[in-house]
């Protein structure tokens, strides 16, 4: 069996890609700084640490991955304002440990690099992979950056790097200091209290393109499987809805009533008013596209919180 290592592996979508790719019948090794219970049992994991080039190398050597795919990165846009060292440090540093010990000792290693939206020049409708980037927050600043290290080891070295450019996506196991599961964390509490109360909530008016991470993961493995590592490729839904919209939803799922309550410190110091996806090229090209919906992302989350 093909064999992929998963960076990051303990973090939110770890879970879900390393589930992926053992479905598709590959041995799947894991790394990070800690263990994360939720793996599957058929994981491998090694502890190390992405910022520490040596371990990088040797855990490449001695696995001999046919893929690596990092999945180790600073994630939020929000936290990058106050961490912009870090997040250059953690999403740029990190990418390059993997492509110079790919390049020193496996160079038919594929390495899947995860960008994101946030790297694109803003725009009100659809974004496709044509879009000029100019990215205006230290998250998407370091996602430009990956790529271009990326192309620089593709020209120089002959490696068989892809990248792609993710949009939002949610699911259960996401940080509760994001959006989505935030929102469905609170009206949790507030239902299982039996009680009326309040959500505290930042910028409601913005819309993004939110998709289920089982899709997200599912592309992430067709990308990565396919023979062209020069295209990149955005992944969303396609679909945008306002945060106002979804916590709506939300609230709508608890039998207590709700009040919203603006919280201005949670606003980001630039937010783009609409975030959206044209996924066209990986429909067209590896046959791609959304089976889930964001809904049946919040619904879950809430269900989860719900029962745990």
């Amino acid at each position: 069996m093909k064999k992929v290592l998963i960076f990051g592996v303990s973090g939110f979508v770890g879970n879900y890609l390393s589930r992926e790719f053992i479905k598709n019948n590959y041995d799947v090794y894991g790394s990070d700084k800690t263990y994360n219970p939720v793996l599957s049992n058929r994981i491998s994991f090694f502890e190390a640490d992405l910022l520490e080039a040596d371990q990088v190398e040797m855990l490449i050597t001695k696995i001999k991955p046919d893929i690596v795919v990092n999945l180790a990165a600073v994630s939020s846009v929000g936290a990058s304002w106050n961490i912009p060292q870090i997040t250059l440090s953690v999403n740029v540093i990190g990418a390059l440990n993997i492509m110079e010990a790919v390049r020193r000792v496996h160079r038919s290693t594929k390495i899947l690099l995860v960008g994101s939206s946030e790297e694109y020049v803003i725009s009100d409708f659809p974004m496709n992979e044509d879009r000029p980037l100019n990215a205006n927050n230290p998250y998407g600043i370091s996602k430009v950056t990956q790529e271009q290290f990326a192309k620089l080891y593709r020209e120089q070295y002959g490696l068989k790097i892809y990248c792609v450019r993710s949009f939002n996506h949610t699911g259960i196991g996401q940080k509760d200091s994001f959006v989505l599961p935030s929102f469905c964390k609170q009206v949790a509490e507030i239902d299982k209290s039996g009680s009326p109360g309040t959500i505290k909530v930042g910028n409601l008016s913005v819309k993004r393109d939110f998709s289920h991470v089982k899709d997200i993961v599912k592309a992430y493995r067709m990308i990565v499987e396919s023979e062209n590592c020069h295209v990149i490729y955005n992944v969303g839904s396609g679909k945008t809805y306002s945060l106002k919209t979804m916590l709506e939803y939300v609230i709508s799922l608890s039998t207590q009533k709700i009040s919203i309550e603006v919280d201005t410190s949670r606003f980001r110091p630039t937010d783009q008013p609409i975030i959206c996806c044209d996924y066209n090229l990986i429909k067209n090209q590896l046959g791609w596209k959304p089976q889930y919906t964001v809904f049946d992302a919040l619904q879950e989350m809430f269900n989860a919180y719900i029962k745990n």
